[in-house]
């Protein structure tokens, strides 16, 4: 992969991190029922503890503010640096799993649980994956790929230098040939130390 796609993934992976992720975590363990059920799931599904949960579960409760028990878009937006990040709609999506629009306890807290310090590399480099994916088909697209680095650099580049840098990212790395990423292609292009490291959170519980 050339160095300006590189720097852009990487850019990708480090906003996730730093705009968005460390925000959402430093303000989310400021505060501890959860039906047993849910938590003990959630303990053997996710890398957080049970204290964490509870932690998690008060401050997810203050972000549904209308009681809903579930974080809508407006709500997720309000998260302190959220609304800032470019890719914070992407972010959403790739927490809603069941697709509903809205983001419920459980996804929320799996979500989050991706990026601790005891998430796994692979799980890490799927959710970035999951970034691009935006049919989740599975497969990162020529126009996917598009979309997503163009509204990581806006008007920094045009848009015909930017498909270049995409046509060229597809062909450097389709080791298939079938002119889409697979995960593994994806992995195999921007696995690097210093991307699982973005992907990772420091904080105090």
């Amino acid at each position: 992969m050339n160095l300006m796609v590189k720097r852009t993934l990487l850019k990708v992976r480090l906003q996730l991190d730093t705009q968005v992720i460390d925000i959402y975590i430093e303000n989310l363990f400021i505060m501890g029922g959860t039906p047993s059920k849910i938590v003990d799931s959630l303990l053997e599904d996710t890398n957080f503890d049970r204290d964490e949960i509870e932690r998690l579960r008060k401050r997810f409760m203050k972000l549904d503010r209308d009681s809903s028990g579930s974080i809508d878009k407006n709500e997720f937006m309000s998260i302190p640096g959220v609304s800032s990040n470019p890719l914070a709609a992407r972010i959403m999506e790739v927490f809603d799993t069941d697709n509903s629009g809205d983001v419920d306890f459980q996804e929320f807290i799996t979500g989050l649980s991706i990026f601790s310090g005891r998430g796994s590399k692979d799980d890490k480099l799927n959710f970035a994956f999951k970034i691009y994916d935006i049919d989740k088909d599975g497969y990162i697209s020529n126009g996917e790929l598009f979309i997503v680095l163009k509204i990581m650099v806006g008007n920094n580049l045009d848009d015909e230098q930017l498909q270049q840098i995409v046509d060229r990212t597809i062909m450097e790395n389709d080791s298939d040939g079938d002119g889409r990423l697979d995960f593994q292609e994806f992995k195999n292009a921007i696995e690097t130390t210093e991307v699982i490291k973005s992907l990772t959170l420091k904080y105090d519980v």
